[in-house]
């Protein structure tokens, strides 16, 4: 069915230019390679629940490089099966700083601190147990993820006065809590009745990070993990998705300017989100989106598009999104009250244009 709704999803497995810039994720999803976090399990890692959390850091960056050539020799190779579980692995040490983390929560830029082992919440209302929205195979994401099994969960770490998905960042929506073994069995069921991908998004995963790798921690099948975020997480959490994203799926919101503080409550977007856009290249391959807003091309839309090029490469997958509209508190916007005239849409093809682009769609 979902080859009549999106036959663009059919004809992009033959498109060079993008099979080149998300060769791996190609390769997980037709079962010609191993997922990331399934090759994480199988990294020795050597650590104590009472280490320090420096030291658990330090073996992390250790297990870092370990695990680039555990990647390259199981992608040479097709015995992974042989490979034995130790008894604690990169995927454990993950967790275990991921927990660290939840005692003092600072998986996003703003580092507010709240004990949400102890049911405190901080900026983006999550706490200690995962709160979904909803699952589903979706059918709209970019044509190379479709059909994408989708997760959205509760909260966010940002204000987007626009936000399309207000409902569930904000908590309107009551959500249900899930337990890692109940998501896992989701995430099982999505990959065995065809979706490409497991999508892990909101609101905003980031929060989630924790809740994440306990999930995975009971996924047995090789599903490529989307890590489908806005792009406001910090160095740590940076470093927790490396070797358990396989795609990074991140929003690139605003230019360098005062926009994303004035329009998301997001200080210093643009310094994180570069960070992170070459952090993520680092460790996975790229789909970047970037969301064109009204009266946004100059101070925002251009100068984005002009940094992917020069410093991720001008085959970079990037969707260049013109399905803006107001939403939510947009109204407080004064440019923000109207969709994209089509002077502005074909201004943004300009920009991709002239950035010299070759990977971008609309």
């Amino acid at each position: 069915m979902w080859r009549l709704l999106r036959p663009d999803a059919t004809t992009v497995i033959d498109d060079a230019v993008v099979r080149k810039s998300l060769a791996r994720y190609f390769a997980v999803m037709q079962d010609k390679k191993t997922a990331k976090f399934l090759i994480a399990k199988k990294l020795p890692a050597d650590f104590s629940k009472s280490d320090s959390l420096d030291a658990l850091w330090k073996q992390h960056e250790r297990c870092v490089e370990e695990f680039r050539v555990m990647e390259q020799t199981v992608d040479a190779s097709e015995d992974f099966s042989e490979i034995p579980t130790p008894e604690k692995s990169y995927f454990d040490l993950k967790i275990e700083i991921a927990n660290r983390i939840m005692r003092s929560c600072h998986f996003c830029n703003r580092r507010c601190g709240a004990d949400r082992t102890r049911s405190k919440r901080g900026y983006c209302g999550c706490g200690d147990t995962m709160t979904v929205s909803s699952i589903f195979e979706h059918m709209g994401e970019e044509p190379e993820l479709v059909p994408s099994g989708t997760i959205f969960t509760m909260g966010c770490t940002m204000r987007c006065r626009h936000c399309q998905n207000w409902t569930i960042s904000q908590w309107k929506e009551p959500g249900a809590e899930s337990k890692p073994e109940e998501l896992a069995l989701e995430v099982t069921r999505l990959r065995l009745n065809g979706c490409r991908n497991v999508n892990l998004v909101g609101g905003e995963p980031t929060p989630w990070l924790q809740q994440w790798l306990e999930t995975f921690k009971h996924v047995s099948v090789s599903v490529p993990v989307v890590w489908n975020s806005n792009t406001y997480y910090n160095a740590e959490t940076a470093k927790l998705l490396a070797g358990f994203a396989d795609v990074y799926l991140l929003d690139f919101k605003y230019g360098p300017g005062d926009c994303a503080e004035r329009i998301s409550d997001a200080p210093d977007y643009w310094q994180v989100c570069t960070s992170n856009h070459l952090e993520a290249k680092q460790h996975g391959e790229l789909i970047i989106r970037v969301l064109v807003l009204p009266n946004h091309l100059e101070c925002c839309t251009k100068p984005t598009l002009k940094w992917i090029a020069e410093n991720l490469g001008a085959e970079t997958r990037v969707n260049l999104m013109f399905q803006y509209r107001p939403e939510w508190r947009a109204h407080e916007i004064s440019e923000l009250r109207r969709r994209l005239t089509e002077d502005e849409r074909k201004r943004a093809v300009e920009l991709a244009e002239k950035a010299e682009l070759k990977n971008y769609i609309t």
